[in-house]
């Protein structure tokens, strides 16, 4: 089998979501392989709810992050060449989803039961490309409806595992999720 994990992105990929199971699966000996819209560098954001109480979100800031280069772009991957499949969040999912090479690369992982990772708003590709209906999921809350108008049952945990799917809430669970997806992979 393959020793590379294809991870998608675009502008506004969240970084945590981003990075750090990038180096999590390069630590295990698998190739990170980011793939973009386009091969070129993407700009990543930080998601959060300010802490401070004094300014009120009820919603998600984002704020400026690292950068990252795809080095192949969606139309060129081949993902039978390809281990397993991570999804970040952050808002590029907005967008992502409607990439009809990024939805079929995402179908390939389903259909061949290779492991797949989403994180937060990567719900949304999973929604798009049609491969949760029946599954048990979680995501960030205010995404659970994307996950039930993809056919899947929401719960409110920090980790799911199902099937070939792991799936999290959001960067705050980033340790029992990839210690559950590690342990997919290595199956």
């Amino acid at each position: 089998m393959s020793k590379k994990v294809l991870i998608p992105i675009g502008d506004a990929s969240e970084v945590l979501d981003t990075y750090y199971p990038l180096f999590r699966f390069e630590e295990e000996g698998y190739r990170s392989v980011v793939a973009g819209p386009q091969a070129r560098l993407y700009h990543l954001v930080l998601h959060e709810i300010p802490p401070d109480s004094s300014i009120p979100w009820d919603i998600t800031q984002e704020r400026p992050g690292y950068h990252l280069r795809a080095e192949i772009a969606f139309k060129e991957v081949r993902p039978e060449d390809y281990a397993a499949l991570f999804l970040s969040g952050g808002r590029a999912p907005e967008y992502l989803r409607d990439d009809e090479d990024l939805l079929r690369i995402t179908r390939h992982f389903f259909d061949a039961g290779k492991p797949v990772a989403s994180v937060c708003h990567g719900i949304e590709i999973l929604t798009a490309a049609g491969v949760i209906q029946g599954r048990r999921v979680t995501t960030v809350a205010k995404c659970a409806r994307d996950a039930a108008q993809g056919g899947a049952r929401y719960v409110n945990e920090p980790v799911v595992v199902d099937g070939n799917l792991v799936s999290a809430r959001t960067w705050h669970d980033t340790a029992p999720f990839l210690r559950e997806f590690m342990k997919l992979m290595r199956r």
